[in-house]
C-alpha cells in the first residue's frame, strides 16, 4: 500500500457512513513542478514594485494596498477602498479634498498560490485567461490588448489594476496617467502602460536591475513589469505547507478527529469537492450561487448597480451573476468572503451554501466590512426585489441540511488548509523601496 493510500484510510472509514468513497476524491500532493521557477533577481525585482506607491498615478497606492501581507493578501474589506485613500484595510480613510470617488466595485481576492501553473483564468470574472486563440495566447479585457508576450495569465492580470481610475490610476485630469486612461490611451509610446515603464525606469535601482537581468539596456516595457510582478507572487505567496498538505504527504497525525471529519464531509456529504476541487480547492470554474450583492457592482447591465459577473464577458445569458470558484488555501486568513465579501466568517459563508434562497433574502447586512463614504447605495440591489430574484433565479446548487457540529467540523477542516509559516509571505515586506516614496505599512 502506497503512503498516500495510507493516509486515506480514516476518510475510506468515515466515508461509509456517507454512502461515498471519498478516498478517490481527494487531491494528489503539491509538487514544486506545479510552481514556475523565476530567478530571484526577478523576484526582488518584483518584490520592490509590488510595495511600491511608483505605479499608481498620484504615487500613492500599491499593489500591497490592497493585497497586503498583513490582511491575508487583501485586505480585510468587503469592498476596498482605492485611489484617494490612505491607511490599510479597516484603517483606511479617505484623504480630505481628494476623496475616492466610490468603492471598489469586487472584494480584493487573496493571492496565495496564484503562481501555479494550473491557475489560467484570473479576476472574479475571468476576464483575463489563456486561449491559444487569443493574441499572445493571453485573452484580455475589450480596449486593452497586450503589446508583447507574458508568461502568464498572472503576469497580464498584474498590469490591469495599474489602469483602473478607482484603483491606481487616479481621476480625469489628476496626473498624466489618468489623463491617459480616462482617454482609454492604454497602449503605444504615450499609453499609460509606457509612461508608468517609463517612470520606474528612471529610478536607477530599477533601471539597473533590469537591464542586468534583461541584458540589454533598451528601455522597461511593461510586459518587463508584469513577469517581475508575477515571479514576485508566485514566490511570495505560495501556501503549500498546511496541515492537510503534511496528511497528504503521509502525515497522518497532521490532521486532529474534527478536521478528519469535516475533511470527511467536504469531500463526501457536504460535496464541497464539486466546486472546490483539486490540490488548491478550486474548479477554476465559473458558478451562480446567490450570493448578495452589496455595492456598486461592475456596471455591466442597464441597471448599473447590478453586477453580472461572468455573463457580462462572454455575453451569455446562462452566466450571468456566475463568479470564479476562489481557492480555500489559507481562507482562514483572508476573511470576508464572496466575490463582494458580504459574509464575514467561514461559518456564515458555508451556512449560506446550504440554502442559498433562504440566506438571500434574510441577508444579514451587519457581516458587510465597508469603510464609511458618502453617496454610495451600497443596499440598492437588496432593496429591489426584481433584483434579488434575478440572483436567485440563477443559484446552481441544492439546498442540504447539516448540523451545526458538521458546520463546525467543515470551518475546522478549512482552517487545516492554513499554511501557518507562510501566510504572510517569504521575503515579508521591504524596509524602503527604490522610489522612496512612503510605504503602506500596518
Amino acid at each position: 500500500m502506497s503512503r498516500f493510500a495510507v493516509t486515506c484510510v480514516f476518510v475510506v472509514m468515515a466515508s461509509g457512513a456517507f454512502g461515498q468513497d471519498i478516498n478517490q476524491r481527494l487531491p494528489a500532493p503539491v509538487l514544486d513542478s506545479d510552481f514556475p521557477v523565476s530567478e530571484i533577481d526577478l523576484i526582488r525585482l518584483g518584490w520592490f514594485l509590488f510595495f511600491d506607491p511608483i505605479l499608481s498615478g498620484n504615487r500613492n497606492i500599491a499593489c500591497a494596498t490592497c493585497h497586503h501581507p498583513s490582511l491575508g493578501t487583501s485586505d480585510g474589506m468587503s469592498l476596498s477602498m482605492g485611489e484617494g485613500g490612505i491607511g490599510l484595510g479597516p484603517a483606511r480613510l479617505p484623504v480630505v479634498g481628494n476623496e475616492p470617488k466610490g468603492r471598489i466595485p469586487r472584494n480584493a481576492p487573496a493571492l496565495y498560490n496564484l503562481g501555479a501553473a494550473e491557475f489560467t483564468v484570473m479576476f472574479h470574472d475571468g476576464r483575463v485567461e489563456m486561449d491559444a486563440d487569443a493574441p499572445f495566447g493571453i485573452k484580455m479585457p475589450d480596449g486593452v490588448a497586450l503589446e508583447r508576450a507574458l508568461p502568464s495569465a498572472l503576469a497580464a492580470q498584474t498590469i490591469l489594476p495599474i489602469l483602473s481610475a478607482d484603483e491606481m490610476a487616479g481621476q480625469g485630469d489628476e496626473n498624466p496617467i489618468s489623463r491617459a486612461v480616462a482617454a482609454e490611451n492604454y497602449r503605444g509610446v504615450a499609453g499609460a502602460w509606457q509612461q508608468l515603464a517609463d517612470r520606474v525606469w528612471a529610478i536607477p535601482t530599477y533601471r539597473q536591475g533590469f537591464s542586468a537581468l534583461n541584458e540589454t539596456a533598451a528601455p522597461l516595457h511593461i510586459t518587463d513589469i508584469g513577469r517581475a510582478l508575477a515571479g514576485f507572487i508566485a514566490y511570495e505567496y505560495r501556501a503549500t505547507d498546511s496541515a492537510f498538505d503534511r496528511f497528504l504527504n503521509g502525515e497522518d497525525q497532521a490532521l486532529d478527529d474534527p478536521q478528519k471529519q469535516g475533511m470527511a464531509l467536504f469531500y463526501g456529504k457536504a460535496n464541497c469537492v464539486s466546486c472546490h476541487a483539486g490540490p488548491f480547492q478550486t474548479d477554476h470554474r465559473f458558478h451562480a450561487i446567490g450570493v448578495p450583492q452589496i455595492g456598486p457592482g461592475k456596471a455591466h447591465s442597464q441597471n448599473p448597480s447590478v453586477d453580472l459577473g461572468r455573463g457580462a464577458v462572454t455575453g451569455l445569458a446562462r452566466e450571468t451573476h456566475q463568479f470564479r470558484t476562489p481557492s480555500l488555501r489559507n481562507i482562514a486568513y483572508s476573511a470576508p468572503y464572496g466575490h463582494d465579501g458580504a459574509f464575514a466568517t467561514l461559518e456564515a459563508m458555508i451556512r449560506h451554501h446550504l440554502d442559498p434562497f433562504a440566506a438571500l433574502g434574510s441577508y444579514d447586512r451587519s457581516q458587510a466590512i465597508l469603510h464609511e463614504m458618502a453617496g454610495i447605495k451600497d443596499w440598492e440591489v437588496l432593496d429591489t426585489p426584481d433584483d434579488l430574484i434575478d440572483i436567485a433565479s440563477g443559484v446552481e446548487i441544492e439546498t442540504l441540511d447539516l448540523l451545526d457540529s458538521e458546520i463546525s467540523a467543515l470551518v475546522a477542516f478549512l482552517q487545516a488548509l492554513s499554511d501557518v509559516e507562510h501566510a504572510q509571505g517569504r521575503l515579508g515586506v521591504p524596509t524602503s523601496v527604490p522610489s522612496n516614496l512612503p510605504l503602506d505599512l500596518r
